[in-house]
């Protein structure tokens, strides 16, 4: 870093004390146009070298009508699991692929490298979102009149997305595993293929207009019991889901293995009880 760079640095964290955000907001543009990226973290400034793509600050930035993929994938980390996915994704279908790194992870240069690719484009976030709040923001980046919300541990092994979106004449929403209310609607357990109650967030695709005028719960800031929450909005809405048996396996769902299990525990319990206060009892819903 330049003893220039390091004055604006030093000038931006005096900003930031004096609580002058209109200043600090100023102070980075200056440092990021000499080619350095500055995250505010509990510890304070960290500076480092600008990375070789553009990163928008939040995904309030994510612009709308922008593009016409069709898969949706959230990037958190593990690279390889990105790489891996997608790599199947580009094999088995012709749909295009749009990466959103939510905050910066160590897969920043993977997403990178795979939007060499004209199929695969690659969005970078600088504040992290919630779960729900990054994959609005990919249903309404994309023009294509299916959205696909998948995890990156589903790795596809011959063409899963054609019969979900297939199936979208006559269904809301269609994905790969489905759920049905169980226990007094204390939990859910596995349904086989066919109409269900709710469907599981690893492969879900929807008419992108209805995931916009139903869009995931704003509060859902952990997918865990998020994507229930969503099948019950939908299914409030009329609209009846499909689950169907697609060329799939499921790796390691880092989501849920690799994630902080205090965060994991306590948004999932947060979510849940949402689902409860809205929906429980509410036996017209079921399929009985």
């Amino acid at each position: 870093m330049t003893p220039d760079v390091q004055r604006l640095v030093d000038r931006r964290a005096q900003a930031r004390a004096d609580r002058d955000f209109a200043a600090s907001d100023a102070l980075r543009d200056e440092i990021a146009a000499l080619g350095w990226v500055v995250r505010d973290t509990a510890e304070g400034q960290v500076v480092g070298a600008a990375p070789p793509y553009p990163v928008l600050r939040s995904v309030r930035d994510v612009l709308e009508r922008a593009s016409t993929a069709v898969v949706g994938l959230l990037v958190e980390g593990w690279p390889d699991d990105i790489r891996t996915c997608v790599t199947a994704l580009l094999e088995h279908t012709d749909v295009g692929i749009v990466l959103l790194e939510n905050g910066p992870t160590d897969a920043g240069a993977v997403v990178h490298e795979l939007a060499e690719d004209p199929r695969v484009e690659e969005l970078h976030v600088e504040q992290p979102a919630g779960w729900a709040e990054a994959h609005n923001a990919l249903v309404r980046h994309s023009t294509a009149p299916v959205h696909v919300l998948m995890d990156p541990s589903t790795v596809l092994e011959g063409d899963a997305i054609s019969p979900l979106r297939e199936a979208l004449g006559t269904f809301g929403a269609a994905g790969w595993r489905g759920v049905r209310v169980d226990d007094g609607w204390l939990s859910f357990s596995d349904a086989p293929p066919g109409e269900v109650e709710a469907l599981l967030g690893y492969l879900i695709a929807v008419r992108r207009q209805l995931a916009l005028d139903v869009p995931l719960p704003a509060k859902a800031r952990y997918y865990r019991n998020a994507d229930l929450e969503w099948s019950f909005l939908l299914r409030e809405r009329g609209h009846r889901l499909l689950a169907i048996d697609v060329p799939v396996r499921q790796d390691r769902h880092r989501g849920y293995h690799d994630s902080d299990p205090a965060l994991r525990d306590k948004e999932s319990k947060k979510t849940y009880d949402r689902f409860l206060q809205r929906f429980r009892g509410r036996e017209e819903l079921r399929l009985i």
